[in-house]
Order: structure tokens, then sequence, then C-alpha cells
């Protein structure tokens, strides 16, 4: 694709790197026939290239962005299915990612969608704050019916509600900073990203990894000071918040390294992960020591079906002839690339693994897209649940605590892989999973 910025445009760090994204298009159209958006809309503009279009003429121009350029932009999943199916190798994500800074920097929303943002980019990626806001949300539940209107707002705190959980977990001792020792020999040492929202909402799954890695000989260390990996804040376009919760993970991971040494930092939430193996680039400009210091996390960023790969997983437990859909997060799938180990070890555990017609299809999931865009988000999330009960599992897993969220509620049980494997291998049986 022919582009026109100016020398004075291209001194921008992002823009020289939206440039260079822009001119590896080629116009094939190959993304249009995986993505979910287009593929409910029918809309171009609802697609990777009618996007990337409007936002080549909102940067090259230099003019605020337009509510056109905002509906559609908004409407993006980030699901990144676009770029596997890409042949150029179009790096979308990093293109959307500068889009949406430059629409909250140029573009004024309506007063009700500003704060509705504020608040989410506030509360979920405090686990204290978003505890709280969840247990205000679980008494309001039950009056998400008589919220009037059909407007985009009373929409989105329907479904703020709707997914809200009936009752919330306690908080796990598990996740506060500490060192959890390898059980046996020690044979690695790695950080756990514990998340935000996670920590919240499902705290059993940190508490699977945990039993799990030590029970490999993996000592586990939830690292002072580590948090939120910025994604939430990052995929909405607050970009100086994303960047202050990204500089706390690396200073915090690089201290524990510089001091006791880690092979790994292990995360299970995909969506986490794909932010956190992006922080080379996210600090591309930064002064040193910081843009080494984000390469060298990035680097040792791995999902923890990734890292367990390496460690000789086997179950203990003989095989529940129970059948296993798999949902493969895009996050995971898209963004990391990662698509044969989550399979290969529930097949390990003893599980039989089937996979649905379209796992490359969002959820609806995406972060906060289901609250920001709840009526296609439901779409999505009746198709998946439809092409995932057609395999007939006994229960379905996932590795992403966004994608569980989404497709949780229906007759059909939805756990974290790992929970699985732990399960397996020695650890509890996971709430809603059939004897």
């Amino acid at each position: 694709m022919q582009t026109n910025f100016t020398a004075d445009q291209l001194r921008d760090p992002d823009t020289a790197s939206s440039n260079a994204v822009l001119r590896t298009c080629v116009h094939c159209g190959f993304c249009t026939a995986t993505c979910p958006t287009f593929l409910l809309l029918g809309d171009e503009l609802d697609s990777p290239r009618g996007r990337i279009y409007l936002m080549k003429d909102m940067l090259e121009t230099g003019r605020p962005a337009t509510k056109e350029v905002v509906t559609h932009v908004d409407r993006c999943l980030s699901c990144l299915s676009c770029m596997t199916t890409c042949p150029s190798g179009v790096n979308y994500m990093h293109l959307v990612d500068h889009a949406r800074r430059y629409i909250e920097q140029t573009y004024r929303r309506p007063l009700p969608e500003r704060w509705l943002r504020a608040v989410l980019g506030v509360v979920l990626p405090r686990p204290k704050l978003f505890r709280l806001a969840l247990r205000g949300a679980s008494l309001a539940r039950p009056l998400s019916g008589l919220i009037p209107g059909q407007s985009m707002l009373a929409k989105r705190l329907r479904a703020m509600l709707s997914l809200a959980p009936a009752r919330l977990p306690a908080a796990s001792p598990v996740q506060s900073p500490q060192v959890h020792p390898a059980q046996g020999p020690r044979k690695a040492r790695v950080a756990l990203l514990t998340g935000c929202a996670q920590q919240v909402l499902m705290p059993r799954i940190n508490e699977a990894t945990i039993r799990l890695l030590t029970r490999l000989g993996i000592e586990v260390v939830v690292a002072r000071d580590s948090g939120c990996c910025g994604a939430l804040n990052h995929h909405i376009g607050q970009h100086d918040r994303a960047m202050a919760l990204a500089r706390a993970n690396i200073e915090s991971w690089t201290q524990e390294a510089e001091e006791n040494g880690l092979d790994a930092i292990v995360i299970n939430t995909s969506g986490c992960g794909t932010t956190v193996k992006d922080y080379a680039f996210m600090f591309r400009s930064e002064a040193e020591p910081w843009r080494q210091r984000a390469e060298t996390i990035a680097g040792l960023a791995q999902d923890v079906t990734e890292f367990l790969a390496h460690f000789g997983y086997a179950p203990t437990r003989d095989a529940p002839d129970l059948t296993v859909a798999y949902h493969s997060a895009c996050s995971l799938q898209h963004g990391q690339q990662v698509t044969t180990q989550p399979k290969t070890l529930l097949a390990r555990a003893g599980f039989r693994v089937t996979e649905p017609k379209e796992p490359h299809i969002c959820c609806g999931s995406a972060g906060t897209y289901n609250m920001l865009q709840p009526e296609i988000a439901g779409r999505l999330r009746s198709r998946k649940l439809d092409n995932l009960k057609a395999t007939a599992p006994d229960l379905i897993a996932a590795g992403n605590v966004g994608c569980i969220t989404q497709l949780s509620g229906d007759a059909v049980p939805v756990v974290h892989t790992v929970e699985l494997l732990d399960w397996m291998a020695g650890g509890p049986r996971p709430p809603g999973v059939p004897n």
C-alpha cells in the first residue's frame, strides 16, 4: 500500500511504525474471510482491510478522528485473526493500537462513554477496587431488567451487570507477594503474573497453576509490586496508564531476576501474555535502561502451557472418560501463535479433546469488548457456544479468564486448561466438572 506521510510525521515513532505496517498491506482481502465483525455485519469498513483504509486516511491527514472512524475501530475486537490469515505479515495489532491512542487524543466522545471508559480503566486493573465494584454489581444484578431504553449506555449497563458473578470467591492468600518453593529438587524458578481481574473472578486458576508448577519442581515467585499487565488500558487507548502498569511489572521482575534469577515469567491469562510479550515494542522508544529491560522481560514471558510443554507433564490419575471441547482464545492462537501445546497437554492428561468448527472466530469477550459492544459480543458468544456444543463435550477448556467468563452460564461447564492439568496430576476437581 502506498503511503504519503510527511518527513515531519515520520519523526514520530508511532507514525513511522504505522507507516511500515501500512506499506506491507497488499489489499488482498484474505483478512475479510476470518474477521468476526465482517462475518456478522457484512460491512467492508468492519473488516481489517476497511479499517486499515480508515486508519491510514486519519493518520496521514493528521485530522481529528471522525465519528465514522471511531465507530468502526471501536467495533474491532483486536482478536488478531487477520494477522494469522494475512500472507503479507501485516502487523495489524500495532496499527490499531496506534489508531486507538490517536482517537483518544483527538476525538471527544459523548460524556456517558467518556465516563464509562474512565471507570473501566481505573477499576478493572485494581483488584481491591474491582472486588468492591463487583459486590455492588451483584446486588444490583436482579434489577438489570429495570434499566430503561435501548440506548448504547443502557445496553452496556445491562451487559456489565449480567457479567457480574452472583457470588465472589474469597481472595486467595497464594496470590500475595511470596515464594512458593518447589517440591523436590528445584528444576527452574519462575515469576507468575497473577493478573488483575483474574485475581478477583477466578483465583482458583492461579492456585492450580502454583500447585502444578511446584509439584513439577518449579519454584514460583509472586513478585512484589507486579500486577496488571496494562492490556485493558492499552486496548482502549489509555496509553499513559498502560505504560505505567507495564513499567511497574518490568521494574518488579527485573529486580527479581537480578537478585534471585528467573527462568521464565509464566502467564496463565493469554490476553496478558500477548501484551507482556509485546513490551519490547511498547518500550522501543524509551531511554535506557527501560528499553533493554522491556526486551528482556518480553523474552522471558511464556504462556503456562508453553512452559509446561518443556517440563515433562504427566498425569497421576486414571483417565477421566471425559470429552473436552478446547476453545482456543484469540490472544493465544493469534496473538502468541500458541496452538498445539494446550491440546497436546490435555490429551496427555487423559481427556478426549475436540475442537469446534470456526476455531479461529472470537467468542466476543476481548477484554472490555463484551461490555462496550454487547450486541456484537452476544452474537459471537451464541455462535461460539453452538459450535462448541456441537462436539458433544462434557466440559469446555480455555486459556483466558475473559473467555471463560464470556462462555460460562450455559449448560456446559467452562474451566481453565491448567485446572484440568492440575486435577489429573493430583489437584482438586475443578468446580462443575462432571463426576
